[in-house]
């Protein structure tokens, strides 16, 4: 199975609705907090060339997802 990082934050509702989903769909994930913890911030700016929009799904490395349904939070 895949490896799936979720990189979001506690203040974001979108970050709170895909990790629902994510869930839901019994999908295991490790979340980061890019509010609390600096270094997953930077990681997040890598992945997305800059990008400070959350939440984003990474999949094997790469983002497979930013944002939630159209919908997403900028830190």
């Amino acid at each position: 199975m895949p490896k799936l990082e979720l990189y979001g934050a506690a203040s974001c509702p979108y970050t709170a609705d895909l990790r629902e989903s994510l869930e839901i769909n019994g999908r295991d994930f490790i979340e980061y907090d890019v509010e609390k913890d600096r270094d997953a911030y930077a990681r997040l700016q890598a992945l997305t060339g800059g990008q400070r929009t959350i939440p984003v799904l990474v999949e094997d490395g790469k983002p497979a997802q930013i944002g939630w349904q159209g919908r997403a939070c900028i830190v």
